[in-house]
Parts: C-alpha cells; structure tokens; sequence
C-alpha cells in the first residue's frame, strides 16, 4: 500500500523529507499504545496507518485482559501488516515479582506475540536478571524491547541511560525504549508541563555518543514532543507510547507534510 500511496501523489508531493524508508525499516521506527482497541476498530485502524506504523504496544497489564480469541486475532491481524505485537513492560514487572518470568515468556510465546518488553519502571530488577530475561526471551524467538527509567518521575541519568542501554544492547535487546509515560509529563525528559527538556536531551546525547540512536525509542506521547525530537534528531528518529489517533499525524511530521516540520524540508529560494 505504500508504494501506491507515494506513486497516486508522487514522491515530491508523498514525502517532502525525501528520506523516509518503507518497511520492513531499522530507524524512523513508530511505537503506538494500544489501551484496548476492539478487534474491528483495530483492524479498521491497520488498514489506514499499518504503513506508518511498526510496533504496537498492548499498554501496562491489558494483553491479561482480552478474550484469548481477540487477543490471537489482534497479533496476528498486526502481523498481517508487517506490526510487531508486545505486551506492556509492566506486565514483565508482575511477572517478575510474582517469580513467574519464565511461565510469563511462555504464554507470551504461545500466544503469537512477536516481541516483549523488559522493564523496571517498578521494581527493582538487578542487572543479573535483567540480562537472563532478556536472554530467555530470545531463546523463545521473541524480539526484546528494554526500557529505561522509572514511573516514579526519578531525575533521568545519561550515565546510567547509555550503561543500561549497552548491557541490554549486548544481551540481545533490540531497542531500548527511554522512559516517558502514557502523560508525558514529569518523567525522564520532560518537565511537570510535558515540556522537552532540551537542556537535559543534549546532556543525553553527549553520552551518547558511541550509541548507535537506532537503538533508542523515545517515548513521546505528546504531539510538541514529536515535533521537537524531530526538528532535533530528525526524521528518522524512533519514537514511542504515541496514541493510536496520532499515529498518522506523525507520519505526516516526519514527512514535513506539516507545518510543524515542513519548514525543516524547504529549500531555500
């Protein structure tokens, strides 16, 4: 669908950015919280943004939740679209804190789900167990998000960011998602407003030097954040927890077929 939609209006006109990749893609990656789609709206959605959209997160505890059957048939229609499907870190953290990890890997396994999150938003989880998880998740064939930062609204370290991220990074984590909620407020690079703490990013990216940034998803939920990290990191940079009715409106930002980044893509006259 992808190549028709950029062929119907031509690539100049499709995509100003001139640089956006179709899928299966590395980088530019957009990360949607799902808090409970139904199966028909979901499927309704896949069909008019799967294109923009390459992992769908089923937020906090809430794969626990659905009829078995719908929960199948949401991972697999997702597949169908070329979506990852993962359940929410703070189901990994129950599970964790139940010592029920490896029944929870399983089941996530069994049930057809293509990735999982690793996180400790929560709890506490020593590096010795996060590195086995990691690892157990993919001796079962399943692609491994990490996050890091706390729910709490504890003050973001870009030591302790890019040394988290290296660890998980050489157990065979994927990505590693940076904490920012469902709120975007108060937590890891945002101020109590939602605001981008560009003082802070800059600090981060410093320590990131030697940090390949495709491995990093910024959890973004507020269109202001998306814009910001995309006029600072451009527009392949990844991005998450963005809501499922915003997902094509940052398909657009990425693009510049908005006001917010066309400005980034305009060639001086």
């Amino acid at each position: 669908m992808e190549r028709s939609v950029s062929l119907s209006w031509g690539r100049e006109l499709a995509d100003p950015s001139a640089c956006r990749p179709p899928k299966p893609r590395r980088r530019g990656l957009t990360m949607v919280l799902d808090k409970g789609m139904g199966l028909a709206q979901f499927a309704d959605w896949l069909q008019t943004v799967g294109d923009h959209v390459d992992i769908v997160k089923l937020g906090f505890g809430t794969a626990a939740l659905y009829p078995p059957d719908v929960l199948r048939s949401k991972i697999r229609l997702a597949a169908e679209r070329g979506v990852q499907v993962t359940p929410g870190g703070t189901f990994f953290e129950v599970a964790f804190a139940r010592q029920q990890v490896a029944a929870y890997l399983d089941h996530v396994a069994r049930l057809g789900f293509t990735a999982v999150e690793i996180s400790d938003g929560t709890v506490s989880l020593p590096r010795a167990e996060r590195t086995r998880w990691i690892r157990e998740a993919l001796a079962r064939g399943l692609v491994v998000y990490t996050e890091y930062g706390k729910k709490s609204g504890a003050p973001l370290s870009p030591t302790a960011l890019v040394e988290t991220a290296q660890a998980d990074l050489e157990a065979g984590a994927c990505a590693v998602l940076v904490e920012g909620r469902e709120s975007g407020r108060g937590v890891g690079l945002y101020d109590p407003s939602g605001r981008l703490r560009e003082d802070l990013l800059d600090d981060v990216l410093t320590h990131l030097a030697d940090l390949n940034p495709a491995h990093l998803i910024w959890e973004a939920p507020k269109k202001d954040q998306q814009a910001a990290f995309l006029r600072t990191l451009g527009p392949h940079v990844n991005l998450g927890n963005v809501a499922p009715h915003d997902a094509m409106a940052l398909e657009a930002m990425r693009r510049g077929l908005r006001g917010d980044t066309l400005s980034l893509y305009l060639e001086p006259r």
